[in-house]
């Protein structure tokens, strides 16, 4: 390949290193509070840290095994051993962005503590620059890992035919196998480990023993702002960064099928396959740009800032996909379609552009969608804040009700973007389509993880003793953290559905099938099989939240019980009640003091770390062997049954599960801001708010732990089928 264009690639991922670095620095020079603020902030980091280590030692094992298996399997006619090599890398590249990512984000949490003692907007600035270290880092380790590699291969095996360029791609098609690994590994292991601390500290200590959110008596706490680290913040990290990659990849792979077309370009005939690792390095410009316009006012609404940030980067992403688009590919060009009987089909570049704005508007449809269903002051969270007053049954219905009618607007969508794109583009429209969609993820991952870092800023908090306003600041930011974690929920989910048929329409091409005939015993059969893996997938990894937190609850109600000063102290806050500290008896306020340490945080660390390392394997066994068994003993046609019905399983409950959770843990905020109803106080402490609760710890590991892992799952069983397509003819 002569166009050295393409070493601007990894070079705009170094930049985006840079910028991350720089904002990291910016990060620690901000004053990190008091004495107790720094200790409570070093619990937290150091629990993080040590599960983060846990979990990646235990991972090497599986990711060398896969490696070595990937080496001995490979073709050297159509790939070649070199494709462990790209696994590896994958894996270590996703590792390496979660890693960042909760690093930077224990760094930023107890300072978004300290900027709230004086401002709403300062705490917003703190959370959100601590988000966008793991939003741009994610996307420049992507570019870094993709364009490198596509630079190497290209050198080794040339790109001057359609044959070298598929074997390059299938080599590369490694990385994303290796991205995806980690990522379901660090879903599902951060899932369980933050979850069961949650359910734990929520049940006992804010139900049972009636403690506010993230007191330092309750001995989970710590657990649990350690959870939001690995889950939400390392666990998303290394997710969102596996759905670019391969949103990139199953582009550039639908691309090979173009060079057969008529056409020419200053690529030699590379333009589809390279174009979409340019989309990729303009977004990494508009994302970094769009993080500049996030300010909120004081008193304002945080989530109107985010708003804006998401438009002007959604913008500039619209105007650099048609310089693109319109410099990159031929103005026409006619190939022949393998998908389509080798009928002669005709694409032109205003095509895909319109398929690639297509896709950055499905992302913003979905992310208003869920900010409804899910946003704090939006009217299906207010209707089960409302049945909750009767009680923890209507909770809960309520929230599956409303939960199942948010995949209403999502999944039109989806169709409509389906039908229209592959009018403009076919296949290549489709998988365009995703890389806009996800083009514009540095910016919102930087959104997502801001939410977390908000969340620990409140715990840290609570635990340092701050005013009450400080929390009030820190809340405001958590209540809208959790509708962007949703909506990053509900992003991950469209762009795994645009996907995951990119990635089928490259199957297929790559097993030589151009159609399914579902009226096969064996494609039916596994039609059915692939749409119960999302509920065998969540069974699994909901029952192991439900296990740990067991653990947890029967852990901290035995330290209730057990440790003297913990217990006195207990109930000293029983029996003030509401009343100002400054009222209390010097011997109530002795009692306090006494207490100060004496919960056995480091246990609940413990127990969350061992039931998450033990608990996650057996979901990814089934996700690796699942695509391997079904296409070896029924073959290929009946493994894209199998993908068909996974697929359109998958992304219904993927929606369902993390909007349903957010409602639920949204309706507990509200009622905990004040909820008056008819004259009736039903805020803090009320039945009510011990039902909302209730649902809350429902919602959890739906939100938290199964629905986001079923985007992964997904793309990983369609990315094994894909690599091992050639072997299940």
């Amino acid at each position: 390949m002569e166009n050295y264009l393409i070493y601007l690639i990894p070079l705009t991922g170094v930049l985006a290193l840079v910028f991350s670095y720089v904002k990291t620095r910016w990060i620690i020079r901000q004053p990190s509070g008091t004495e107790k603020m720094k200790r409570v902030s070093s619990f937290i980091d150091a629990g993080a840290l040590a599960f983060l280590k846990a979990e990646y030692r235990t991972m090497l094992v599986f990711l060398v095994i896969i490696s070595l298996i990937l080496i001995f399997l490979a073709d050297p006619e159509i790939s070649s051993p070199l494709i462990g090599l790209s696994y590896l890398v994958g894996a270590f590249c996703s590792a390496l962005a979660g890693y960042i990512g909760m690093r930077t984000a224990t760094k930023a949490n107890v300072r978004t503590a300290q900027a709230a003692r004086t401002s709403l907007n300062k705490a917003l600035q703190v959370a959100f620059s601590g988000g966008s270290v793991m939003g741009i880092t994610v996307v420049g380790l992507g570019m870094i890992g993709v364009g490198s590699l596509f630079i190497i291969y290209t050198q080794l095996f040339g790109s001057d035919s359609l044959n070298n360029m598929s074997r390059v791609l299938s080599v590369i098609t490694g990385f994303s196998f290796g991205a995806s690994t980690v990522g379901l590994f660090a879903r599902v292991g951060g899932g369980i480990f933050t979850k069961a601390a949650d359910v734990g500290a929520d049940l006992v200590g804010k139900v049972e023993a009636g403690i506010p959110e993230d007191h330092h008596l309750n001995p989970a706490t710590i657990a649990d702002n350690v959870g939001d680290n690995v889950g939400d913040v390392a666990g998303m990290g290394a997710d969102l960064f596996e759905s670019y990659v391969s949103s990139i990849i199953s582009a550039m792979v639908i691309g090979v099928i173009l060079m057969a077309g008529t056409y020419t370009d200053s690529f030699g005939g590379l333009s589809p396959v390279i174009l979409p690792l340019f989309l990729g390095a303009a977004g990494v410009f508009a994302s970094m740009a769009g993080t500049y316009f996030v300010k909120a006012r004081e008193g304002g609404n945080p989530q109107v800032a985010l708003n804006v940030g998401q438009i002007v980067t959604s913008l500039l992403m619209v105007v650099f996909s048609y310089f693109l688009i319109t410099n990159l590919l031929p103005k026409e060009f006619v190939f022949i379609d393998v998908l389509y009987g080798g009928i002669e089909r005709t694409i032109t570049s205003f095509n895909i552009f319109l398929a690639t704005i297509a896709g950055l508007v499905l992302g913003l449809v979905i992310g208003f969608s869920t900010e409804y269903f899910t946003g704090l002051h939006h009217l299906p969270v207010r209707i089960v804040a409302r049945q909750s007053t009767s009680g923890p049954a209507t909770n809960i219905i309520s929230g599956l009700s409303m939960g199942m009618l948010s995949t209403i607007p999502p999944v039109l969508a989806i169709v409509i973007a389906i039908v229209v794109v592959f009018s403009l583009g076919g296949l290549y429209g489709i998988a365009i389509a995703a890389v806009g969609m996800l083009s514009v993820l540095g910016f919102q991952l930087s959104v997502d993880a801001y939410g977390p870092i908000s969340d620990n800023a409140g715990g840290i908090a609570q635990l340092s003793g701050l005013p009450p306003e400080v929390r009030e600041r820190t809340d405001q930011l958590d209540a809208v953290g959790n509708t962007t974690a949703a909506i990053g929920k509900g992003f991950a989910a469209g762009s795994a559905a645009l996907t995951a048929l990119a990635l089928f329409g490259a199957y297929m091409t790559a097993s030589n099938i151009t159609q399914i005939d579902v009226t096969q015993a064996a494609v039916i059969s596994t039609l059915f099989l692939g749409g119960l893996l999302p509920y065998v997938f969540s069974a699994l990894s909901i029952n192991a939240v439900s296990g740990a937190a067991h653990k947890m609850i029967k852990e901290v109600r035995h330290q209730f019980l057990t440790i003297e000063p913990l217990k006195n102290a207990l109930a000293v806050l029983k029996k003030n009640g509401d009343k100002p500290v400054s009222e209390w008896s010097e011997e109530d306020q002795k009692v306090m003091d006494d207490a100060e340490g004496s919960p056995d945080y480091s246990r609940c660390v413990s127990i969350s770390t061992h039931a998450a390392l033990r608990q996650m394997l057996l979901p990814a066994i089934i996700a690796l062997a699942t695509p391997i068994i079904i296409g070896i003993w029924l073959g290929a046609e009946a493994l894209g049954g199998l993908l068909a019905g996974l697929t359109v399983s998958a992304i219904l409950q993927a929606f369902f599960q993390a909007n349903a959770g957010g409602l639920w843990d949204n309706a507990k905020k509200l009622v905990e801001k004040g909820f008056i109803i008819n004259g009736q106080d039903h805020s803090y402490g009320s039945e009510t708010h011990k039902a909302t609760i209730v649902g809350d710890t429902v919602g959890d590991p739906l939100k938290d732990t199964s629905g986001p892992s079923l985007d992964i799952l997904l793309k990983l069983i369609a990315t094994i089928s894909l690599i091992f397509a050639t072997s299940f003819y």
